[in-house]
């Protein structure tokens, strides 16, 4: 396992244990930076009208389109530390 991926996992774990939860715009984040460092490029459609989570979900997603694997990870453990405080 690389250190990165290492180091990603860890950041996994400490975002179910932050001191505070944090505000909707960075729990959307937090996913996208996930999904996006797991599985890469969003799939599949955009949800519809009715699903305003899951529409936003997927938005927040789609915006990271194109960011490799790598990046999403180094932003997640980033972001995970700085509200970790």
């Amino acid at each position: 396992m690389s250190d990165l991926q290492a180091r990603f996992e860890e950041a996994v774990a400490q975002s179910k244990t932050l001191p505070e939860r944090p505000d909707n715009f960075t729990l959307l984040r937090i996913y996208a930076l996930f999904k996006q460092g797991t599985e890469g490029d969003v799939s599949g459609t955009r949800p519809g009208m009715t699903d305003f989570v899951g529409r936003a979900k997927f938005d927040a997603w789609e915006m990271l389109k194109g960011k490799s694997k790598e990046e999403a990870q180094e932003a997640y453990v980033a972001l995970v530390d700085e509200l970790k405080g």
